[in-house]
C-alpha cells in the first residue's frame, strides 16, 4: 500500500472516530434532554390534575371525558390519585390503567416524597402532594411519542451526516494527499534517471523550509558527495595508471634492451641494477597504496589500544633509517616528561601500523627534500594531547604549493629535487584524522618546513 493511500485512509479513520464520539455526545445529550423535559411534563401534569380533582373540585367525569377526547389525538398523559392508604380517588382510565400501582409502590412514593422509573418504554413519576393538611400520593405516566420520534430523526440525521462526511473526508484526503506527494514523485522520477554516467543531475528545491526541501537538500548534498567521491576515484585511477606505467616501462625497456643483443657483464649489472630500482619503486608505490587503503577503513574495522607514541616514533625511525641508512633522526622529548616520567602522556588510543606509517612519511620527507638528510622531531604535551613538530632544513615548499600537499598523488616543484608518488602526506593527514588528530604545516622556501601533529592522549 503506498504511503498516500495509507495516510488517507488514517486520516480518514481519525477524523471518522472524532465524528462518531462528537455524534455520540449530541445524540446521548439530547437523548438525557429528553427524558428530564418528558419528566418535568409529566410531573406538571400531575400536579395539575390534582389541582383540577382536589382544588377545584372538578368533576371527575368532566376529567376523564377529557383524557379520553385527548387521548384521540394525542398521547395524553395517564393520572391517578390515591390517599396514603392506598385508597383509590381518581383515575383517568380505570379500564387502562398502564401503571398497574401497587401498595408497595405507593408507600414508597409517600416514603420518598417522589420517584421516577420507565415501564416498557412508557415514563412512569409519582409524587406526594399535600392538600388540606393531608398528603396524596399521584402518579402520571405516557408514551413520549413526539420526543422518540425527534430522537429517532436526529439518530437518522446524524448517521447520514457522518457517511456523507467521510465520504467527503475520504475524498478530500485521496486530493490533497495526491497534491501533498506530487513533490516526491516528481523528486523519485528525477531520482531514477540519475546514474554514475549523470552525477551532475540535482533535484528541484522549492526553497521552502519544509520537510521536502529539506529531503531534497539533504539528496542533493549526497550526489554533490558522491559526485566528488568518483571523480576523485577517477583521478586516483589515472594517477594510478600513470603511475605504475613509468616504472613498468622502464623495466620493460630495459629488459628489451638486454636482451636484443649480447652485452658485457657491466651493462648486464647496470641494467638490472636499473630495473632493480624500478621495482622497489613498485614495492613503495604497492606498500603506500594498502597504507592508503587501511587508513580509508571504516574506523569500526580497525583495531584501536593504548600505543606509546615514542615507542612508534623509535620503529618509524628504525624503519626510515633501515631502506636509507645516510637519513639522521633525532628525538626529542620535553624535559618535563623525563622529570615527571608520566606513562598516561605519552599514550594514546592507537593503530601502532597506521601511525608508524604516517611517521615514516614525516621522517623520510623531512630528509628526503634537505640537504644535510637531517629531521628532528620534539615531543610536548599538553593537559589533553600530545603535539609533535617533525622539522627539516630542506628546500621547503612553494606557498602556491602548500594549499595541495594533502591531495593524493599531487606533486608540486618538489618533484625535480626528489622522486615519489605524491601519496605520502595524503595518507599521513587520513592517518592523523582518524586518531582524531589534527596536522599542519608551515613552510619557508629554502628554509625547511615544520610538520605539527597532535594527538589526543588516554
Amino acid at each position: 500500500m503506498k504511503i498516500r493511500t495509507r495516510l488517507t485512509i488514517l486520516f480518514t479513520l481519525i477524523t471518522a472516530a472524532i465524528l462518531l464520539a462528537f455524534a455520540a455526545v449530541i445524540y446521548y445529550t439530547a437523548k438525557e434532554n429528553r427524558e428530564k423535559e418528558f419528566y418535568a411534563l409529566l410531573k406538571k401534569e400531575a400536579i395539575t390534575k390534582a389541582n383540577l380533582f382536589l382544588n377545584a373540585s372538578v368533576n371527575k367525569q368532566t376529567l376523564q371525558d377529557i383524557y379520553h377526547n385527548n387521548r384521540k389525538i394525542l398521547n395524553e398523559v395517564e393520572v391517578a390519585i390515591y390517599d396514603t392508604s392506598f385508597n383509590l380517588l381518581y383515575h383517568d382510565a380505570v379500564d387502562i390503567d398502564f401503571v398497574k400501582e401497587t401498595k408497595q409502590m405507593i408507600d414508597e412514593i409517600n416514603h420518598e416524597g417522589k420517584i421516577s422509573f420507565y415501564q416498557q418504554e412508557w415514563q412512569v413519576i409519582g409524587l406526594r402532594y399535600a392538600f388540606q393538611g393531608k398528603n396524596f400520593i399521584v402518579t402520571a405516566a405516557a408514551y413520549d411519542h413526539y420526543g422518540y420520534k425527534k430522537l429517532d430523526n436526529l439518530f437518522k440525521t446524524i448517521a447520514i451526516v457522518f457517511i456523507i462526511s467521510i465520504l467527503f473526508i475520504y475524498l478530500a484526503g485521496r486530493y490533497f494527499s495526491r497534491k501533498a506527494f506530487e513533490p516526491v514523485k516528481e523528486m523519485t522520477k528525477k531520482a531514477a534517471n540519475i546514474s554514475a554516467t549523470n552525477l551532475d543531475l540535482r533535484l528541484l528545491n522549492n526553497g521552502s523550509k519544509d520537510e521536502l526541501s529539506e529531503l531534497a537538500t539533504t539528496f542533493n548534498e549526497m550526489l554533490n558527495r558522491l559526485e566528488n567521491s568518483f571523480d576523485a576515484q577517477k583521478r586516483f585511477v589515472s594517477n594510478i595508471s600513470h603511475e605504475l606505467r613509468t616504472p613498468l616501462a622502464a623495466i620493460i625497456t630495459e629488459l628489451e634492451l638486454s636482451a636484443a643483443k649480447d652485452r658485457t657483464i657491466a651493462e648486464y649489472k647496470n641494467a638490472v641494477a636499473n630495473a632493480l630500482t624500478d621495482a622497489k619503486k613498485l614495492t613503495r608505490l604497492s606498500n603506500s597504496l594498502l597504507d592508503l587503503a587501511k587508513a580509508s577503513y571504516d574506523p569500526s574495522e580497525i583495531a584501536f589500544k593504548p600505543t606509546r607514541i615514542d615507542e612508534v616514533l623509535l620503529d618509524a625511525r628504525q624503519q626510515v633509517q633501515k631502506v636509507n641508512p645516510g637519513y639522521k633522526i633525532d628525538i626529542h622529548f620535553d624535559p618535563e616528561f623525563l622529570r615527571d616520567e608520566n606513562d598516561n602522556q605519552i599514550l594514546v588510543n592507537g593503530n601502532e601500523y597506521l601511525l608508524k606509517a604516517a611517521f615514516a612519511n614525516l621522517f623520510e620527507n623531512g630528509c628526503k627534500f634537505s640537504n644535510d638528510k637531517q629531521s628532528v622531531v620534539s615531543i610536548s604535551f599538553s593537559n589533553e594531547k600530545i603535539i609533535l613538530r617533525f622539522a627539516d632544513k630542506g628546500i621547503g615548499i612553494p606557498e602556491d604549493d602548500l594549499k595541495n600537499i594533502f591531495t593524493p598523488f599531487y606533486r608540486g616543484d618538489n618533484k625535480n629535487f626528489a622522486d615519489g608518488n605524491g601519496i605520502g602526506l595524503s595518507l599521513t593527514q587520513k592517518i592523523i584524522v582518524l586518531h582524531k588528530g589534527i596536522i599542519a604545516v608551515r613552510s619557508e622556501r629554502n628554509q625547511g618546513s615544520t610538520f605539527t601533529v597532535e594527538l589526543p592522549h588516554i
